[in-house]
Order: structure tokens, then C-alpha cells, then sequence
């Protein structure tokens, strides 16, 4: 049966990349959480998405500019008003923690694609070794020489390759990387291409999928996995089976 990823959490309705929204995701019933990292300035890897706090923060500049200290102070609910109140930044390791108490999957996508931050796929792999959340974290990146490397450090590891456009016979590559998924934009999936993916061994979780038409058609399909901000919906319209 396809599996329900949470991407950045429920953050169709919570502030992504967050505890709060992390946690309902888990109250939706998703299978697994999907969310980002990036490294301080003093070498913490912290979860949120982009390269800069200007979007998701009330603050502004780069990640990799702040020191954890200064950059925990900043408001990463802002935007919500009084909804959920304050809500900071958290560290990857504190996430693990709380994962370790659940069920749930994990993909810890690297944004090490624009920014190539030394040392993180070593600090990522030692903290999920630190929870023994092996079997149960896939790492996933636009950047696939990144991918290589950790499946060169940690074969114990999934891996997925993430792609944004029409990529030639996905499975054969993602095998050639060392991958056990191939994560695409949904709209350069073409459903013969998923497929022949699937069939060749090598999971399909398009990313995403926040439409309940596109949500039955996958489930229909039954597409390894969806990657969607809406996790409620998606449980709502594939429930688990008793």
C-alpha cells in the first residue's frame, strides 16, 4: 500500500520544518516525515528548508551565517500570527530524539545543492547512527553526488535521488548511485515511467502531491509513496487497513 510522507510536516497547515508540525503529522497518521537541513555556522545541522531564514523566520540572512544560539531566537511561526505561538528552529538531533519514540519513517533531504557544506553528510549519517535510526531514515538530495557519498559512507542507509525534471530510465540510474528510490517533481512523472521504475525494484515517492485528485490517482496506482503537504487528506482518503 503507498505510504504517506508528511512534507516538512503538515506544513499545509502548521509551520513547516517544525516540532508543531512535525507532531500533527504524526497525529494525521502519516507514515513517514520528510524535512531539510543545513549547517550553522558553528557546524549544527538544523532542519529548514531554504539556504536563508528571510522566508519561513522573522529574521533575515543566511543559515550558514548564524551560530545556533542566535539563530534558535528567531520565530519560525511568525507568519502564523497566534496559531501556534512561538516556535524555533530545531536541531536535527532533537528531531531524531522525539523520532526514536514513534513510528515513523524519516527522509532527511540535504540542501547541499547550492551551498556545499563540508562535512554535513558526516554529521547527518553519526547522528542518525547515535539514535540507531538506520533502518528507518532515507536521505534524499537534488544533489546526487552527495547521494553517492552516503551510500559510500552508510550502505546501510537509503538513499533517493531527487529530480526536478525528465530524467532517462530512473531505475537504471538510481541503481548506478547506489539508490533505493527515486523522488521527482511529479509533473515530469509520467506514469509509464513510474511503472517501469517500481517494476525494476527501485521505489517511486513523487513529491508534491497536494491535490486529492492527484493523490487518488497515485493511490490507484498504488505509487510506493507520496510526498504531500497534507497529510490529514491523504489519510482521509487512503485510510489504514485493519
Amino acid at each position: 500500500m503507498t505510504l504517506i510522507f508528511a512534507h516538512r510536516g503538515a506544513a499545509g497547515m502548521y509551520p513547516e520544518n517544525t516540532m508543531i508540525s512535525f507532531e500533527a503529522a504524526e497525529s494525521f497518521k502519516a507514515d513517514g516525515i520528510e524535512l531539510d537541513v543545513q549547517l550553522t555556522k558553528d557546524g549544527k545541522v538544523v532542519v529548514i528548508h531554504d539556504e536563508t531564514v528571510n522566508r519561513t523566520t522573522n529574521g533575515k540572512g543566511a543559515v550558514r551565517n548564524y551560530v545556533y544560539e542566535d539563530l534558535c531566537k528567531l520565530d519560525a511561526s511568525y507568519k502564523f500570527g497566534d496559531k501556534v505561538g512561538f516556535c524555533k528552529i530545531p536541531f536535527l538531533e532533537e528531531v531524531l530524539k522525539w523520532i526514536e519514540k514513534t513510528e515513523l519513517l524519516l527522509n532527511i533531504e540535504l540542501k547541499n545543492n547550492k551551498i556545499p557544506y563540508r562535512g554535513l553528510e558526516e554529521e547527518v549519517i553519526t547522528l542518525v547512527r547515535k539514535f540507531n535510526l538506520e533502518d528507518r531514515v532515507i536521505f534524499s538530495s537534488f544533489n546526487h553526488y552527495s547521494m553517492k557519498r552516503c551510500h559510500m559512507m552508510a550502505p546501510d542507509i537509503q538513499t533517493a535521488i531527487l529530480y526536478r525534471e525528465g530524467l532517462h530510465s530512473p531505475w537504471a540510474y538510481a541503481k548506478k548511485m547506489g539508490a533505493t528510490a527515486v523522488h521527482p517533481n511529479y509533473r515530469y512523472l509520467q506514469d509509464a515511467i513510474a511503472e517501469l521504475t517500481m517494476e525494476s525494484d527501485v521505489e517511486v515517492r513523487p513529491y508534491t502531491i497536494n491535490e486529492e485528485t492527484l493523490m487518488r490517482k497515485y493511490f490507484d496506482m498504488n505509487i510506493s509513496a507520496i510526498i504531500t503537504d497534507y497529510p490529514e487528506m491523504a489519510r482521509t482518503l487512503l485510510p489504514i487497513k485493519k
